[in-house]
């Protein structure tokens, strides 16, 4: 290079800069997650009443009000880190890694024209969607600023997550009747909206079991709407399953999942799974991205500047796989199953409107207790559970604006405390009628 030492150089070509723009300073401040705090009230609760019993229903964490990833698993995965050793790896993790998620847990066929190649390791889900959220922005229209679509009531950091590297957020339309779920028309109104003002949409995410509300859509429900979404230019369709291992049906099966879709449109799909729920592995950090491998090879040249998953966490997730993960995750399912079924007959029998489908979480309607106490919206409601009756739940305006007549009511812990819990929150709501 015949350039003066003294001379600043650009690292990229002058074509390739990225353009100036003063749009970092317009934006909304990012707030944090709400989620990390909520059990703290139940400390003034604790204070007022010396001894007294308190339930945490606000929990999305196996790890915490369950048993957590047994121990068998995490001396397994001890015994793998030791012949491993601590050398760095690859930004995906490893290729004993890659071929275990392909062959002992998803068990995938050859046929799908999908393999190890198409996995990418990641340091927990969060992780893996602001990667994925890079590459549909990148890969999909090629432009920041565009949409990234997502449920009415969506989980909070799905909010927050892609605006934080460039992306909008889009809240499609939805009933709250219907459990505010996709439709194929809202797919399409809002791909209209979005040419609208200027946009795109650069991927969808499809949540299955959905976290807050815990809807449950059927396989071919959510075939219909990536494909509605596929043909209506959305770029990328992301399918987020980290809750449907915890059922009492089956899990999903990518394998047969797979075949509803051409090659072409393949090329367009995401999958994001992990231990984080299914595992109470919530503190390992692990999760996986299965996508075409121009994604994955897209994602891991960033994460080789990035964050590159621990060995340790890939190790959780093979020794789980590896005993097989059914089996590996009995301690939360089945505790789980149960404690779903008898909150389902609770609020059936005292009628509350509510959302139950699998994995960890219940939407109930609480507006006529907000009315009456004269809030606007159930976040001070909160705080007032925990305080003064010793329950924690998340209030529904955490997520969105949709969800202020609603709470977030987890039942991933015995049934006896799912039990407790309700009890406390019938006897909160009612006072606040008195």
């Amino acid at each position: 290079m015949s350039v003066s030492h003294t001379t600043p150089v650009l690292a990229v070509d002058e074509k390739n800069l990225i353009p100036v723009s003063d749009h970092l300073k317009q934006m909304v401040d990012i707030p944090s997650s709400r989620m990390f705090l909520i059990n703290q009230s139940l400390r003034v609760y604790v204070e007022k009443n010396a001894g007294a019993k308190i339930f945490d229903a606000s929990q999305g964490d196996g790890g915490a009000s369950l048993p957590g990833t047994p121990k068998a698993i995490l001396e397994r995965a001890l015994q793998l880190q030791l012949e491993h050793g601590t050398a760095y790896d690859q930004p995906f993790g490893t290729e004993a890694y890659r071929k275990s998620v392909i062959e002992q847990y998803w068990k995938l066929d050859s046929s799908s024209g999908w393999g190890p190649a198409n996995v990418m390791g990641t340091t927990g889900g969060r992780d893996a969607l602001v990667k994925a959220y890079q590459a549909m922005l990148a890969l999909g229209h090629g432009r920041q600023g565009d949409l990234i679509m997502v449920s009415r009531v969506p989980w909070i950091s799905y909010n927050w997550g892609p605006y934080g590297v460039g992306a909008n957020v889009l809240w499609a339309p939805g009933d709250p009747a219907q459990g505010w779920a996709y439709s194929e028309d809202a797919i399409r109104e809002s791909v209209k909206f979005a040419e609208s003002k200027g946009r795109k949409i650069a991927g969808i995410l499809i949540t299955n079991p959905d976290n807050p509300t815990g809807l449950t859509i059927t396989v071919e429900k959510q075939v219909s709407l990536a494909k509605a979404a596929l043909e209506a230019g959305v770029a990328f369709v992301l399918f987020d399953w980290m809750y449907h291992y915890v059922t009492d049906e089956s899990p999903m099966d990518l394998n047969s999942f797979l075949k509803f879709f051409t090659p072409e449109e393949r090329k367009r799909l995401m999958f994001l799974d992990g231990i984080t729920k299914s595992l109470g592995g919530s503190n390992i950090r692990n999760c996986h991205l299965i996508a075409d491998e121009s994604v994955i090879r897209f994602i891991m040249a960033r994460a080789s500047h990035g964050v590159i998953p621990p060995f340790f966490s890939l190790a959780v997730a093979m020794a789980a796989y590896e005993m097989g993960f059914a089996e590996a995750a009995k301690t939360i399912i089945e505790p789980t199953n149960i404690s779903r079924a008898a909150l389902k007959s609770l609020l059936l029998r005292n009628e509350f409107e509510h959302i139950i489908g699998k994995g960890y979480y219940a939407f109930i309607n609480v507006e006529e207790y907000i009315q009456a106490k004269g809030w606007n919206n159930s976040e001070p409601l909160g705080q007032y559970l925990a305080e003064n009756h010793g329950v924690a739940i998340v209030p529904g305006a955490f997520f969105s604006p949709f969800g202020n007549d609603w709470i977030r009511f987890s039942y991933a812990t015995p049934v006896e405390k799912v039990e407790g819990a309700f009890g406390r929150l019938m006897e909160g709501l009612s006072s606040l009628k008195k």
